[in-house]
């Protein structure tokens, strides 16, 4: 392979790239995990944890993926038999209802059409006509479209249908990059991953979980042994895991958090939000559509592109990448070879946005793409003052 000068743009919505400062905190000796120093790093990482999920309360960490971290969910609370309900909002909503099913549970499944996001009115139908729901599983951000979901809108409608049911969101592409709050908004687990808005390496997963959703996991949930809570929160007492820990990952954790405290979670929300605006505006502009039609809903982390019918996505981001070395997202399931995604999160500036556009434009025009300058329109919303938190 022939040398390529500069920096690759890595513009997918996740794995994202790793910042500098967190790259050197990963690149440290290993040390005992059973030792003090050891313990001083869990406790330190813990507490930073429920900062970012915005949570008084326990968040069990894994050496694993988020699908990691979606079993751990659903297996500590629900059992087989239990009956969930869940939302066809992407390509990750619907293989999170394909675990819950090889799981036994009896997954009463609302279609969707990949463009819109969780409706909380239908929450509230599902519910009132079906008591005996146990849990609700929602996709905050979905990574495969671009689409929000509108989280505490739908807290209120498992409220407004009198439903005891859990409320379990994943937060893989939204954590540390869209306003969440687990606690305030009522969500009994939240899943996370580290390889997003976390800014680390993918390997460590995440389960933010409610007292309820303890005190559920003690006395109910399925066979488990590596995902069980409850030694886990044990151990991390005292600032130990009951299993060897991922120590590196969790350097590189430690500064990631530093990062975003250092910055102010306001602050990296309103940058985040401000990057998409820019992005769509630039996609606008091109005479393109976003993919997510609702603007309620539309994602601060990434922004799908659909292409024309007689243009094959993958084709451009092919160009793209051979030409100017840079990575865009693929279509995913149903929306291969229609869409592209831009991924705008993680440790991630203005300059970084204009590049990527730029490469964007000149890619579709290579492509033979017919589109209008996009670029000027996203650099009119970066160049106004930001606002700051």
């Amino acid at each position: 392979m022939s040398h390529r000068s500069g920096r690759h743009f890595l513009q997918i919505p996740g794995p994202t790239n790793v910042p500098d400062r967190v790259l050197r905190a990963i690149d440290a000796p290993t040390i005992d995990h059973r030792g003090p120093d050891f313990a001083r790093l869990g406790l330190e990482v813990l507490e930073g944890l429920r900062e970012v999920f915005q949570t008084s309360g326990p968040v069990v960490v894994y050496p694993s993926s988020g699908t990691g971290a979606w079993e751990a969910a659903l297996v500590n609370t629900l059992q087989p038999g239990d009956r969930v309900l869940a939302f066809e909002t992407g390509h990750f909503a619907t293989l999170w209802q394909g675990m819950a099913e090889r799981l036994g549970l009896d997954v009463r499944w609302v279609e969707g059409d990949w463009r819109h996001g969780v409706q909380p009115e239908a929450v509230q139908e599902a519910l009132e006509a079906d008591p005996s729901i146990a849990a609700v599983m929602v996709v905050h951000n979905e990574t495969s479209t671009g689409v929000t979901s509108r989280i505490p809108e739908i807290r209120a409608a498992i409220d407004a249908a009198g439903s005891d049911a859990l409320f379990l969101v994943d937060v893989i592409s939204s954590l540390g990059s869209i306003d969440y709050r687990h606690e305030e908004w009522g969500v009994d687990v939240t899943v996370g991953g580290s390889q997003k808005g976390l800014m680390l390496p993918a390997g460590l997963g995440f389960n933010a979980v409610s007292p309820r959703a303890v005190e559920i996991s003690k006395t109910s949930g399925s066979p488990r042994s590596y995902w069980d809570w409850a030694p886990i929160l044990e151990a991390n007492e005292s600032g130990f895991w009951p299993y060897t820990s991922a120590t590196n990952l969790l350097y590189g954790l430690r500064e990631a958090l530093a990062m975003l405290r250092e910055e102010g979670l306001p602050t990296v929300f309103a940058r985040h939000a401000r990057h998409a605006e820019a992005a769509r505006a630039a996609v606008e502009a091109w005479g393109l559509e976003v993919l997510a039609v609702d603007p309620r809903e539309r994602s601060a982390v990434l922004t799908g592109v659909v292409v024309p019918e007689d243009v094959d996505a993958d084709e451009v981001r092919r160009v793209i990448l051979e030409r100017f070395d840079m990575s865009l997202g693929a279509g995913l399931g149903k929306l291969k070879g229609r869409i592209f995604r831009i991924g705008h999160l993680g440790d991630f500036n203005d300059l970084m946005l204009a590049g990527t556009l730029c490469g964007v434009e000149m890619g579709l025009r290579i492509a033979g793409v017919p589109i209008e300058p996009g670029v000027p329109a996203a650099l009119d919303v970066l160049e106004r003052e930001p606002v700051l938190a």
